[in-house]
């Protein structure tokens, strides 16, 4: 199993659920400034995002479970379309994003902008580590997990969170969303968190998981770090979803 996490993360973010599954097969995948290295010449695009995803998937032996989380689960979409073959199944918890009605939520909506999307990437990832951890927890997380994901952050996420909302353009999500019935090639799962607001309404999430053949599953009352809220839930979903695609 494959776990892919988003903005502005670590792979710490996982901690609770990886926990909850007691699996020994699990390894978690860090995005390019995301709690791992920005490569030379790496422009931290859409596409290059997917690219990089895909490249990892293939050093597997077999095809893998695979499971994203915010950007993550953006990235995982995209592999889903672009190399079926190296799945067994799929899941993502911001399949809103694939339908043609989705419109970046209002933080994205700052990036975007040249010179207030700095500034406010500069005050996020700015400051002490503890400074960071204690916006972290802000968000929702817990102590622990915070300073895991505060510790990743700093420039370096900054200039990625820039370039990758930058690079999703309204043409890019709406390809996104043309593109998405392939993805129904392998078995999906659409996760959606009652409480998150920045991944699209329910009907939006709904049409989408459709358009892409996906169970969907509502996790009642859990926001956008579900895995950190009730990993117990979380594993429960999880594991009821892949004993599916065995059976199935």
């Amino acid at each position: 199993m494959v776990l892919v996490h988003g903005n502005p993360e670590t792979d710490a973010v996982w901690g609770p659920l990886v926990a909850e599954l007691g699996r020994d097969d699990v390894v978690r995948l860090s995005p390019p400034g995301f709690g791992a290295p920005l490569p030379d010449g790496f422009g931290a695009t859409v596409g290059e995002y997917r690219d990089w995803l895909v490249a990892e998937l293939e050093r597997f032996e077999a095809p893998v479970d695979l499971v994203g989380h915010d950007w993550g689960g953006g990235h995982v979409v995209n592999a889903a379309m672009a190399r079926p073959d190296l799945l067994r199944s799929w899941a993502t918890d911001v399949i809103g994003l694939f339908d043609p009605e989705y419109v970046w939520h209002q933080l994205a909506q700052v990036w975007l902008q040249p010179g207030a999307g700095e500034d406010l990437v500069d005050s996020m990832m700015g400051g002490t580590l503890a400074e960071r951890t204690k916006r972290t927890v802000g968000l929702g997380i817990t102590p622990e997990v915070a300073e895991g994901m505060a510790a990743g952050q700093g420039p370096e996420m900054g200039r990625a969170i820039l370039a990758l909302y930058r690079s999703a353009t309204r043409e890019v999500l709406d390809q996104f969303a043309e593109t998405l019935p392939v993805a129904a090639k392998t078995p999906g799962l659409a996760l959606s968190a009652t409480e998150d607001h920045v991944v699209g309404s329910d009907a939006m999430r709904r049409r989408a998981a459709a358009r892409a053949g996906a169970q969907f599953e509502e996790l009642a009352g859990l926001g956008h770090w579900w895995m950190v809220q009730d990993p117990a839930k979380g594993a429960e979903v999880l594991t009821r979803f892949w004993a599916s695609v065995a059976s199935g």
